[in-house]
Parts: structure tokens; sequence; C-alpha cells
């Protein structure tokens, strides 16, 4: 199989089931950004991150692709996966599971510190993107409303996850410092 196709040399892609779309469409800036996300995370991987949160990574990998498949399939088709409400329960207990770990949170923080962690919060900013463009999407079409959840949840894993790496490698978060705090420590 080659992998070009040609069938979108117009400005076209095909959803599931055949429906040909504008590349430009709600729902495929969407996916796309789904995409976008599952990429910056395994950037992050590829930096070297602690085996646990690793391995929670590659998990959350493979579910994007079913969040992908399900903004991808419009209505009801066989064999599409689709993002259940347990996938957000799964999220929310690797949270607890980091959190828990993690000295408690006292002031806001930059993205940063090792290379890891500042590539899981610029896959945070991604995730955030692609729940603001499924939001739009839900409004004007029918989709899976537990996608907004599960990518919501995903964010704050991300920004969890990031932190925990900073702390599993003995490098500090960036305290966020106001410009009012910067002029008086100047």
């Amino acid at each position: 199989m080659k992998i070009y196709t040609k069938t979108g040399d117009e400005g076209e892609t095909g959803l599931w089931g055949g429906l040909r779309v504008a590349k430009d469409t709600i729902r495929v800036h969407a996916y796309g950004t789904v995409d976008e996300c599952n990429a910056t995370i395994g950037l992050a991987r590829a930096h070297g991150l602690p085996d646990s949160i690793d391995q929670m990574l590659a998990s959350i990998q493979n579910q994007l692709f079913v969040v992908g498949a399900d903004l991808a399939t419009p209505g009801d088709a066989a064999n599409i996966p689709r993002v259940q409400q347990p996938d957000v329960i799964t999220l929310e207990e690797a949270i607890d599971t980091l959190e828990s770990h993690l000295p408690a949170l006292t002031q806001f923080i930059l993205p940063g510190g090792s290379i890891a962690a500042a590539q899981l919060h610029l896959a945070r900013t991604v995730c955030r993107r692609a729940e603001r463009y499924v939001v739009t999407l839900a409004r004007e079409e029918a989709c899976n409303a537990v996608i907004g959840v599960y990518l919501n949840r995903l964010s704050d894993f991300l920004f969890v996850a990031a932190r925990a790496a900073n702390h599993l490698t003995g490098v500090a978060d960036v305290p966020w410092v106001s410009p009012r705090q910067q002029l008086k420590n100047a």
C-alpha cells in the first residue's frame, strides 16, 4: 500500500464511512490537533521520562488514536472504538497517583524545568487547543460528549505529569514571578 493516495490533493479528506469534507472543517481541526497532541507526547517521551510516567503516556498515546477515530467518525459506525467515561476515570486515577508523590503546589509555575517536562507542558497546551475545537464542533454537529471531558482531564494529567517528571528527576519547577515581584527583586 502506498502512503500517498492523491485523494486529498484538492483540499478534501475522507471521514470514516466515506464522507468527503474540506480539510479545514472544524472536525478535521479537532482530530488533527489530537494527532498533534499525540506527537508532542511522543516528543516528550523521546527526551526520556521516568518509567512510571512513560508507561502512562504510552497508554495515553494509544487512547488518543481512539479519540481521533471517534472524532473522524460522525454518526454511528460499527467497529469504531469510542471514548467512554471509564477512560476519563483512568486519567483521574493517574492524576491522583502522580499527585500523591508531589509537594503541594503553592504558586503558579511556568512551563519548563527539564526538557521532557517542558515538552509535556507543550502537549498540555496542544491538548487544550484540541479541546477548544471539540467544544466548537459539539455546537455545530453531534459528537461524543465524553471526548471533551477526556481532553479536559488529559490536559490536567499532562500538567501533573510535567511536574512529576521534574520532581522525579530532581529538577525544580519554574515558579512564576509577577512583574511587581521582579521589580522588588531587582
